[in-house]
């Protein structure tokens, strides 16, 4: 059993090993490096207008002044040359430090506010979540 022991300590006083209480702050900080993004995507009923749809994507650009949570936001519509959004034109990309700030974003009553007028001309919505380094 002594023998086992013996050459992992070695091996850490021959190239310096790593304490617990580095790994751990290296821990921390990749954590802290990362963002939570949001992704949402629209498809919009064939009879909303041009002008419901703007008002949408400017109701939904104001949610970062109304929701404090929310550290950056960037919207667009589909140019993509491969044609497989299937229907989905419009893309909303809302940036969190943590899922913890998404979960106080959903039922804000500026989101909740939002999601009322959107939902009569919506036809379908798809939600991705993901953490990415920053």
């Amino acid at each position: 059993m002594l023998k086992h022991l013996l050459i992992p300590c070695l091996l850490l006083a021959a190239f310096g090993g790593v304490s617990v209480e580095q790994s751990f702050s290296d821990d921390s900080k990749a954590v802290q490096e990362r963002v939570y993004r949001h992704v949402v995507l629209f498809k919009f009923k064939d009879d909303a207008t041009k002008e419901q749809i703007d008002e949408i994507v400017t109701a939904f650009g104001q949610l970062e002044d109304q929701i404090d949570t929310i550290i950056a936001y960037e919207h667009g519509t589909d140019i993509s040359p491969e044609k497989l959004a299937k229907g989905f034109t419009h893309c909303f990309l809302v940036t969190f430090e943590s899922d913890e700030d998404l979960k106080a974003y959903l039922p804000h009553p500026a989101h909740q506010a939002f999601t009322k007028k959107l939902k009569p001309i919506l036809a379908d919505v798809l939600v991705v979540d993901f953490w990415a380094n920053k």
